[in-house]
């Protein structure tokens, strides 16, 4: 298929299919006047690539696994290389976590300590809420 196509089919653009082979993720065949060729193959690295980058991988942090597609094994992450990208991205989120949970609670303090310092009277209007209602 040629360039256009695979576009239509995987949900990208020409520009970021020619991206890609710029990067080396993605090999395109050439027909005898030029023009890039496609596969079904090249379809499923697509996906791949897409896939991981919604699920936060950064584009290079692809390529172990589309190696390992290329290299025979259907879901392209049972390779050593996929494998140690998983690892790092899960040390990385498990951080990233940490730091949320770390907001939160100073957040959650925040709130109580506000919420303690409230009158025990009518609330107090916002000056600014009252000049929207107006």
């Amino acid at each position: 298929m040629r360039i256009g196509e695979l576009a239509e089919r995987a949900g990208t653009t020409t520009r970021t299919l020619r991206y890609y082979e710029s990067r080396g993720l993605l090999t395109a065949r050439r027909t005898d006047r030029g023009h890039r060729t496609y596969d079904e193959d090249d379809l499923r690295l697509l996906g791949q690539i897409r896939t991981l980058q919604d699920f936060g991988f950064e584009l290079e942090e692809t390529r172990p696994f589309l190696e390992c597609l290329r290299a025979g094994h259907p879901a392209g992450d049972a390779c050593p290389a996929s494998i140690a990208v998983y690892r790092r991205k899960l040390a990385e989120l498990d951080g990233l976590i940490e730091e949320l949970r770390t907001v939160r609670a100073q957040v959650g303090a925040q709130l109580l300590r506000a919420e303690a310092e409230l009158p025990h009277g009518p609330e107090p209007r916002c000056e600014l809420a009252a000049e929207t209602e107006e």
